[in-house]
């Protein structure tokens, strides 16, 4: 069932700023589906490249089937072909991977976000065989997604190789922080695969040697400016998108300094955009952190309005 390269479409749109959006709660930790119509809508006019729905920074390990596929299934409604969905639909289980890649096909999505089984710590065949058994079940393009330190599982540049050679494996979100690790991927993948920056400090490393784009916590806060900068790496007007990544360094750091999403959700609430809610066993941000977090906010108004 796994498809041709020739059959996947154009993944060409998987390319420059793309964010990892927030799933907006209200204070009793329910989805609010009114601010998450209002974020996509931001986005697009934002010129956002494209959205990952239900992915780590939406909470996906605290939300139920139920809401990751309502979450999609809204997300595909409200876009109407305006913005490409990536669904994430990664598990520590085969089986509910390949279901939740299967329910996000049926409704919809562009494509599949899948993080390396967390836990678990499967060795690297085990990572391989995964991967090829999820894309066996779907004509998705799927994008592998590997962050270590959240999921004490490392997928290791010979293995990301091996799954280049399933044709609807397409790229892969390199969370590392690595930057030598980027270089290693691109020297060894076949032309046409798609790495993307998973760690926003290193966003320019990352694609000054060769990243297609980003999918960033960032771009939650300053989705145009996010895209100002991929757009400048794109086009190897390097003196600007340096520019604009050292502008953004404070708030790369600032959202990190509690786990993600706390930091990124109390900002867009700093903001406006959403209410305080988030999920057990995450809580809100530290007290701490306000005025440090605030003040990286108000530095530049412009920043945070664009």
């Amino acid at each position: 069932m796994i498809p041709s390269r020739k059959k996947l479409g154009d993944i060409g749109m998987f390319k420059g700023s793309m964010v990892a959006l927030v799933t907006p709660m209200h204070a009793n930790g329910s989805v609010d589906k009114k601010s998450f119509h209002d974020l996509i809508e931001w986005h697009i006019a934002s010129k956002t490249a494209a959205l990952i729905i239900a992915g780590t920074t939406g909470e996906s390990a605290t939300l139920t089937t139920k809401e990751q596929l309502g979450l999609i299934q809204d997300a595909v409604h409200i876009s109407g072909k305006r913005i490409p969905i990536i669904a994430g639909t990664g598990s520590n289980c085969t089986q509910h991977a390949i279901e939740l890649t299967e329910l996000a096909e049926k409704n919809g999505a562009d494509a599949a976000l899948i993080v390396t089984p967390y836990y678990n710590k499967p060795p690297q065949n085990g990572l391989f065989e995964h991967y090829k058994a999820i894309a066996e079940k779907t004509t998705l393009p799927i994008i592998l997604y590997n962050v270590p330190g959240r999921t004490a599982c490392d997928m290791l540049t010979e293995t990301v190789v091996r799954l280049t050679k399933i044709p609807s494996i397409i790229g892969i979100k390199e969370a590392t922080g690595k930057v030598e690790r980027t270089i290693e991927i691109l020297a060894n993948a076949p032309k046409g695969f798609l790495v993307y920056s998973g760690d926003d400090a290193v966003n320019f490393d990352l694609m000054k040697n060769g990243a297609t784009g980003v999918i960033s916590v960032t771009g939650n806060i300053v989705p145009r400016k996010m895209h100002d900068f991929c757009e400048a790496a794109l086009s190897k007007d390097w003196t600007l998108a340096e520019k604009i990544h050292h502008a953004l360094l404070p708030l790369h750091k600032g959202l990190f300094v509690e786990a993600n999403p706390i930091p990124v959700k109390w900002a867009l609430y700093e903001m406006g955009k959403i209410e305080e809610g988030i999920r057990l066993p995450l809580v809100t941000l530290n007290r701490t952190f306000h005025a440090e977090l605030r003040q990286i906010l108000q530095n530049d108004d412009a920043l945070i309005n664009s």
